[in-house]
């Protein structure tokens, strides 16, 4: 709120009333001639620096899983075959023609089992096949490296996507509920 100025007539009744009044004190010496009003500086113009959104900001902490997961790694891939067709196989609207369990297999056992069975199916002329791999045991924490559960659950879809079994394979896909869901693996095969 500003205040206004005073106008002459009112300066001039301000004086007639402050002579004809008594000093309450009247050994203080008269008033020292008011000072002149400082004129007022203006700040100097701010240069803004140009900022990016965040630059302070602290870094978040990376996360320990080094590797994406399986869901995310089989959809890396994309998609190599008919989009109906595969819409049918994620909805368990196809029937595996043939399927291969390998719960409770060794690593080597497993990679055996599945490299013959992959090939012997393509051979055969069949287009769909369940890998079935289980989703591992829930083992107890060992230590601050966290492990992946499911040894063959992880391990099946980097031997589907390597020699010998590349050339065979087509597309790789987590199964439906009805045929094992996340333990267990869809893969139609080449003609």
């Amino acid at each position: 709120m500003s205040r206004r100025r005073l106008r002459p007539d009112e300066i001039e009744l301000w004086r007639c009333v402050a002579d004809r009044v008594e000093r309450l004190h009247p050994e203080a010496a008269a008033k020292p001639p008011p000072l002149p009003r400082p004129k007022p500086v203006k700040p100097p113009v701010a240069r803004i620096e140009p900022f990016a959104l965040g630059q302070a900001a602290r870094a978040k902490p990376g996360r320990h899983d080094l590797k994406p997961g399986l869901p995310d790694r089989l959809g890396a891939n994309g998609l190599r075959m008919d989009r109906k067709v595969f819409a049918r196989m994620k909805r368990g609207k196809l029937s595996p023609e043939a399927r291969i369990d390998l719960h409770g297999r060794r690593l080597e056992d497993a990679h055996g089992a599945l490299v013959r069975f992959v090939l012997s199916s393509q051979a055969s002329g069949r287009r769909l096949v369940l890998v079935i791999t289980g989703k591992g045991k829930s083992g107890p924490d060992d230590g601050p490296i966290p492990r992946p559960r499911g040894v063959l659950r992880h391990q099946v879809p980097e031997w589907l996507a390597l020699p010998p079994l590349a050339q065979a394979v087509l597309q790789v896909t987590t199964a439906h509920a009805s045929h094992g869901g996340s333990g267990a693996y869809y893969v139609y095969l080449r003609r």
